[in-house]
């Protein structure tokens, strides 16, 4: 992933090291998008969607604005999606389960030739509202492209 060997997560803690693993995934993951590495880059995206709910649920003043029910699992990246729209945090525009397939299939097949704007698009719009971009990707450390 294009975080290895660029942080340690466990002791960047709960908040910094899911922000900084998601910034470094947006960046990985456009990076091999636009490579044509299509299904590497749509599973690195992913991972920073993840990373980005991750980071917003870490913070208890952030958490105030969901009110999850005792039952929501919180380690669950749709019930978290879900709680983000119903919450207005997000305005639901970005179909996550037809994100969720299209990873399904990416850890399958190369999709080679699929056009991924749209999916890149709704990805940035999510990461817009969750206040995860814009970034200063010079802030970040340099990539190294032998990571994949």
């Amino acid at each position: 992933m294009p975080h290895a060997g660029l942080m340690n997560e466990r002791e960047m803690g709960p908040e910094e090291g899911p922000l900084f693993r998601a910034k470094l995934h947006i960046r990985g993951g456009k990076r091999r998008l636009l490579e044509g590495k299509i299904a590497a880059g749509i599973i690195t995206i992913y991972d920073a969607l993840s990373g980005a709910m991750e980071w917003y649920v870490s913070s208890s003043e952030r958490m105030k604005l969901l009110s999850p029910k005792e039952d929501d699992d919180l380690n669950d990246e749709h019930t978290v999606y879900r709680l983000l729209v119903l919450s207005k945090v997000l305005d639901g525009r970005f179909d996550f389960e037809a994100f969720d397939q299209l990873v399904e299939r990416a850890l399958h097949d190369d999709l080679r030739g699929y056009d991924f704007k749209d999916a890149l698009g709704g990805i940035e719009s999510v990461m817009l509202q969750l206040g995860i971009m814009p970034f200063d990707e010079a802030a970040l450390p340099p990539e190294d492209p032998a990571t994949y």
